[in-house]
């Protein structure tokens, strides 16, 4: 059997063009941009080109553009830029679903004296606008949320947060890693003041993003997380990475072109499979069903089954068990828990997000791969184990 790739919340495979316009950029124009010679201008233009194309998707200026090593990097930078100048407002508003990215650091911030709050959400993933009222106040420095959750796919209320922060004076940051080449994005419209993307969410290559800093008050507002070099308006020093920026660029330039296909065409195999995996597994579970997704992502919970087994019998089907960075750890999802999903059906989520390269026949593959392989799992467990019996014997292949 073939594999069939359905994680592209985790990375998505660069596209043919991206590979393309990178290539001369890894061997004959090796120029620095920093370099005032013919090759460095031209390595200068084409990142510039590629700024430009950038901002056209996300709907910015292109000076508006840092380029970075990813989203990781940008929330971060963003994070301790922002309360590194903050002298009176001591307080970060986030959620509890929010990537490890954005967490991490808002730990390491309460260690240092910073109240962070983090908004609960609700059974689908939705965050609680009352309570987020009344969260943010005149001591907020920054409201940081995930523009789309990484596990369960579903979208934010990103300009309701945003308008709660700007009436108290707060600035707002984005982490829109996950909605690059989804849907649409307009960080003008929404009003963000920062916002972060990765390429490699957007069929680009790995190791390159960039963080959107509105002009005036939000530039001068943010501190510089590394030292050394004035590149990229000095907050981001360090010699350009020209390929993956060129290939950013062109990622974008595909996105902007493909992006309302690709969203009815990949919203089409989601709930084809949805509706395929419930008729067969009648106990199944997808989670925040009833929230406003990515037009790609399913989290599904079996009960009894736990995501490791399942995942090791389907050796040739590529899906995620929650999220690709929480892989390895000994507990369940934090975000499926701050949904009040129990910790013993937690364990038996899986996340199956579709991309730009599959087709029917892989939402046939994949529903037929997981009923044999719960089925076969289910049949090897003591009868007195089996939490959901009603499966046995209902897999119709």
């Amino acid at each position: 059997m073939n594999e069939i790739y359905l994680d592209h919340n985790a990375t998505t495979p660069c596209a043919p063009e991206v590979i393309e316009a990178m290539l001369p950029y890894l061997s004959r124009e090796y120029g620095n941009p920093s370099s005032l010679h013919r090759m460095g201008r031209r390595a200068l233009i084409a990142c510039d080109c590629a700024r430009d194309l950038v901002a056209q998707l996300i709907g910015c200026s292109s000076d508006e553009i840092v380029f970075t090593s990813g989203a990781t990097e940008s929330n971060n930078m963003v994070l301790a830029g922002v309360t590194a100048l903050a002298t009176k407002r001591k307080k970060v508003v986030t959620t509890m679903v929010e990537h490890k990215s954005i967490s991490e650091p808002c730990r390491a911030l309460a260690t240092g004296g910073f109240e962070v709050v983090q908004l609960p959400v609700d059974d689908n993933c939705v965050v609680d606008l009352g309570v987020a009222a009344n969260a943010i106040d005149e001591n907020t420095a920054i409201v940081s949320v995930q523009g789309a959750n990484n596990e369960v796919g579903v979208l934010a209320p990103l300009k309701e947060l945003a308008a709660m922060a700007h009436a108290k004076g707060a600035l707002f940051h984005c982490d829109g890693a996950q909605l690059l080449s989804k849907v649409p994005v307009s960080c003008d419209d929404a009003g963000f003041e920062y916002a972060s993307f990765s390429a490699h969410k957007a069929y680009g290559p790995k190791g390159v993003g960039i963080l959107f800093v509105r002009k005036g008050t939000a530039r001068a507002a943010i501190e510089p997380l590394l030292r050394g070099g004035g590149q990229e308006g000095a907050l981001r020093p360090g010699t350009l990475n020209v390929p993956g920026i060129v290939g950013f660029g062109e990622a974008c330039r595909l996105a902007r072109q493909k992006l309302a296909e690709d969203g009815e065409r990949i919203g089409g195999l989601r709930s084809s499979f949805e509706e395929a995996i419930a008729r067969i597994l009648p106990s199944v579970r997808i989670n925040a069903s009833h929230a406003e997704r990515l037009p790609g992502t399913t989290s599904l919970t079996i009960p009894g089954i736990p995501a490791t087994m399942l995942m090791a019998n389907m050796p040739y089907l590529c899906i995620g068990d929650g999220s690709a960075c929480n892989s390895g750890a000994p507990e369940p999802s934090h975000v499926l828990l701050a949904m009040g999903i129990p910790w013993e059906y937690a364990e038996c989520t899986v996340r199956i997000s579709f991309g730009r390269g599959n087709s029917p026949s892989d939402v046939d593959a994949t529903v037929r791969s997981i009923a044999r392989a719960a089925e076969r799992i289910l049949s090897l467990m003591p009868e007195n184990s089996m939490p959901n019996p009603e499966y046995v014997g209902r897999v119709q292949l």
